[in-house]
């Protein structure tokens, strides 16, 4: 082999995960909600989620956090908290049962071939792998009817499927709603 093809070659990689450039914390727009009535899955954002009402940050309130440092005890207690509250995020309880078209980043929950049938889906670049689980009522639990296939992990997509209520605790997070999902897609721009 020639010493300048595997250079090409990782080019080539490089150049083929610029068009899917996030950083850590990245969002996909918030669909369009110009649908027809004919649809079967309503294209949904993730604020659809969040019951009404419900405060991602309530467990702050009162702390003023640009005076603790990451070795301030009260740092500490105060992120346990968050991550409790955070944990037991309500659900909203008005989208059990319903045909959903929903965009986010895959958290692959099962390794191997390059199809998968199990991940969780959430809102933002990185949750779960670079940064810690989102709230749980921003996760979904996802089983594939047909395995997904060439997608890899934080890969984003479009899932579309009935979502239902439902815990689930996996090592990569806590999420408060799964879905069997019809059809998994690569999003597109």
């Amino acid at each position: 082999m020639k010493p300048w093809i595997p250079l090409l070659l990782l080019l080539a990689a490089l150049g083929a995960r610029a068009a899917d450039d996030y950083k850590v914390g990245d969002r996909l727009p918030t669909p369009a909600k110009a649908e027809t009535a004919k649809a079967k899955f309503k294209e949904t954002s993730w604020d659809d989620l969040l019951p009404k009402g419900w405060d991602p940050m309530a467990s702050f309130k009162g702390i003023d956090l640009n005076k603790l440092n990451d070795s301030d005890p009260r740092a500490d207690e105060a992120l346990r908290n968050l991550r409790k509250a955070w944990d037991a995020a309500p659900a909203n309880e008005a989208m059990n049962g319903a045909p959903i078209r929903i965009a986010g980043f895959l958290v692959p929950l099962e390794w191997g071939d390059k199809a998968m049938k199990e991940f969780l889906l959430v809102p933002y670049f990185g949750a779960c792998i670079h940064v810690p689980p989102p709230p749980a009522n921003q996760i979904i639990h996802v089983i594939a009817d047909q395995p997904a296939k060439d997608v890899k992990a934080m890969e984003a997509v479009w899932v579309e499927g009935t979502l239902e209520l439902g815990l689930a605790d996996t090592a990569m997070g806590r999420s408060s709603y799964r879905m069997k999902a019809r059809s998994v897609a690569k999003y597109k721009k």
